[in-house]
């Protein structure tokens, strides 16, 4: 019986990025990596400082998930094992900053609470669901990219 899906040793190419995990939770990390870009960029920046670090983590990884997964479709990896290993350490690194810029965002939305800005409260509060959602997404990609490196 033959499959859709790349066994978890090999790393997919083309097509095949969205039907094998961990590499079809691209398009979701793009996805809500992209909403929480937009919403805290539409909110009003009090204090600046923190959500200047989620602006700065939702763009940076948006942007590297994106040519990631454009040079995993375009099959620039030639199935080695590093990068395996590289798409672990990376998705790991992004898990981090995005759990760093989801306490930040937060912090900052509890602060606001008691503001008289209620459609920012708003926005910042669909802002922290998102920026958990992508940070959650990256942490299983993570574990799946993982498993995969010690599988190959």
């Amino acid at each position: 019986m033959a499959s859709n899906t790349a066994p978890m040793g090999n790393l997919p190419s083309g097509i095949g990025i969205c039907t094998s995990l961990p590499d079809i939770l691209y398009l979701p990390e793009l996805v809500f990596g992209g909403l929480v870009w937009i919403l805290v960029a539409s909110t009003l920046v009090v204090p600046a400082n923190p959500q200047g670090w989620v602006m700065f983590v939702s763009v940076f990884c948006f942007v590297v998930t994106f040519i990631w997964m454009v040079m995993f479709a375009c099959g620039g990896h030639q199935n080695k094992p590093s990068w395996a290993a590289a798409d672990f350490v990376y998705h790991g690194i992004a898990a981090l900053f995005y759990l760093s810029a989801s306490v930040a965002l937060a912090r900052v939305t509890l602060e606001m609470k008691d503001g008289n800005v209620f459609l920012n409260y708003q926005l910042d509060i669909s802002a922290v669901v998102f920026s958990y959602v992508a940070t959650l997404l990256y942490f299983v990609h993570a574990i799946l990219s993982a498993v995969r490196w010690k599988s190959f």
